[in-house]
């Protein structure tokens, strides 16, 4: 067992400023090194998650950052994960596993109790590593929630780490939003930021040189590097929905994803985003769902809220007329649930108990229950007309269904899963990542309408990806200033 540990956490001016980025890149450089290394968020807040080996769940950007390291993520690098079902309130999830639903002011008060769940899967990292790189949350700069705080500088002082912070100069204002994070630290907090970190430039570096200057002199503290915009870069997003795409010039299918209002694990598009022959279009609050090949309902953390939603934008009837000019519906998880007859949540766990009249296209039934369902899995798929494929992905959900029929498109684990409707146009699954695996992709395309379609190899786009900004960090970082010495950490 390695006793010592070479940690660092990265901290970030704003959220989405590169942090879930930047500590991807930084696993993979050590682990180009031969170096054991480890991913960790404390407290990570996003509706993107994924399952991990030991049967729970955590943040989608730390099993990122597990493949970076070369491992299989577990529970211990996300020790707490928010989920949000209202704009007060969220699913607090322990070490994997739910909790119960809290609003904020719940939840802040209970945070001192949760610092000890933190540091406990820290220690356990530190003690099964060599290197344990932690992510902050949004910024730590931000007043109101400083007391308690769990996710940045209060995590950062309890177990005695050094810190970095990176802010993203393609939003503006990045020298007034590293020293102005800076100066509203605390000092013992100050002392800690070893060096400031610049994202996404575009230009000339020697025009930001004086700045850099400036920089350094007024906070004491070293510019590490300032790293390249990366054009195409393939990562899954921590909690935003991503809508830069990576088409031909002119993609073949259209494919329309309603924005829900609780939208979770958008990510599962991510392979049609990056597909050349997919033009993949995600439609807002107050937008009409524009003419589609495929239509596809994403998971949702309130169903029949979100149900709701769909009803008040006039999306079920734009469904209707969609479906009845011949193109395909789909739904995932919770977008599998709305295709059923009914969602019933008799105990309240995503809201005011009751149950919902689905949408009618599947002979579904969904009882939501206290024991969420958290499992990777893989089986086959078998789509009308077409040969069985392989399938793999997980499954997160609260739901328990009945009437699955016995022509189920799905067999997972030896068991039958999913629906497809008597006339072929209507398919649902609970499978999270089912567009990942480039056969299932490639099938699930040519029954929306795309003949010719090929499977993208989602994996190693990631793996490029994350090589990409490896890359970068070896390019344009001053290592040294973060590892001195490289030998402390095979001590």
């Amino acid at each position: 067992m390695i006793k010592t540990s070479k940690a660092l956490m990265v901290q970030g001016t704003t959220s989405d400023a590169g942090k879930s980025v930047l500590v991807a890149g930084l696993c993979r450089v050590l682990a180009r090194k031969g170096v054991k290394v480890a991913p960790f968020k404390p407290q990570n807040m996003a509706l993107n998650s994924a399952v991990t080996v030991d049967g729970g769940e955590i943040g989608r950007a730390q099993a990122v950052q597990a493949y970076a390291c070369g491992i299989e993520p577990t529970t211990d690098m996300n020790p707490v994960l928010l989920k949000p079902n209202t704009d007060i309130g969220a699913q607090v999830i322990i070490h994997g596993k739910a909790l119960e639903d809290m609003d904020a002011v719940a939840y802040h008060a209970y945070k001192p109790q949760v610092m000890q769940f933190v540091l406990e899967s820290f220690e356990r990292l530190k003690n099964d590593y060599q290197s344990v790189m932690i992510e902050g949350a949004g910024s730590p700069a931000e007043i109101n929630l400083r007391e308690h705080d769990i996710a940045n500088m209060g995590f950062a002082e309890a177990a005695d780490v050094p810190v970095i912070i990176v802010a993203d100069i393609d939003r503006g204002g990045v020298f007034a939003h590293l020293y102005g994070t800076l100066a509203l630290l605390s000092e013992s907090e100050q002392n800690r930021v070893i060096g400031f970190v610049i994202n996404r430039f575009r230009g000339d570096i020697k025009l930001l040189e004086n700045g850099l200057d400036w920089l350094e002199a007024k906070t004491g503290k070293p510019v590490i590097g300032v790293l390249p915009y990366l054009h195409g870069l393939m990562l899954e997003a921590e909690d935003a929905i991503n809508i830069s795409q990576l088409n031909s010039d002119e993609p073949q299918l259209k494919v329309v994803v309603p924005v829900l209002q609780r939208i979770s694990n958008h990510t599962d598009f991510d392979p049609l985003r990056m597909h050349p022959n997919v033009d993949l279009v995600f439609v807002g609050k107050h937008q009409s769902l524009p003419p589609a090949d495929l239509i596809i309902l994403p998971g949702s953390k309130s169903v029949r809220s979100d149900l709701a939603f769909l009803r008040e934008q006039g999306w079920d009837q734009q469904i209707v007329r969609h479906l009845r000019f011949g193109g395909k519906l789909m739904g995932i998880c919770g977008g599998y649930q709305m295709l059923g007859q009914r969602v019933c949540d008799p105990q309240g766990l995503e809201g005011q108990a009751g149950e919902s009249a689905g949408l009618g296209y599947l002979p579904l039934e969904t009882v939501l229950q206290t024991s969420k369902q958290l499992k990777q899995t893989h089986g086959t798929l078998t789509l009308p007309g077409q040969k069985t494929v392989d399938v793999f992905g997980y499954e997160i959900h609260a739901g328990h269904t009945q009437g699955i029929p016995e022509n189920a498109p799905l067999s997972l684990s030896g068991e039958k899963e999913g629906a497809m409707g008597v006339d072929g146009q209507v398919f649902g699954s609970y499978l999270h990542g089912i567009f990942e695996s480039p056969q299932s992709c490639q099938a699930i395309l040519r029954w929306a309408g795309l003949p010719d379609a090929q499977g993208v190899d989602f994996a190693q786009m990631r793996e490029d990806g994350i090589n990409r900004v490896a890359d970068a960090i070896e390019a344009h970082l001053d290592l040294q200033k973060l590892w001195p010495d490289p030998e402390a950490f095979q001590q």
